[in-house]
């Protein structure tokens, strides 16, 4: 029941993850590069700059994402007192 009652909760920080780490990605590309980030979608677009451009951008967004979910989880626990997840990670 917990994880039905987290997912509202779950899918705010995305869409907040994805709006801060869009804005994070724009300001550190604006020190690698002067020039707007190239995308996929661009059809005249260098490789040597498409590259690193998706390596940052999916870095920044997969932290946030992380962090976001994470912290939303130990919010969720604090208010409900159940954790909505495994506890630990499975052992090898």
């Amino acid at each position: 029941m917990s994880k039905i009652l987290f997912v509202p909760f779950s899918v705010l920080g995305g869409i907040i993850a994805g709006a801060v780490g869009k804005k994070a990605f724009e300001g550190l590309w604006g020190v690698v590069d002067d020039q707007e980030p190239p995308d996929a979608k661009h059809r005249q677009v260098q490789l040597r700059k498409l590259i690193p451009a998706l390596l940052l951008e999916g870095a920044i967004f997969r932290a946030l994402k992380g962090l976001f979910d994470h912290g939303s989880r130990r919010l969720f626990s604090k208010l409900t007192g159940r954790w909505p997840g495994e506890e630990r990670p499975d052992p090898a």
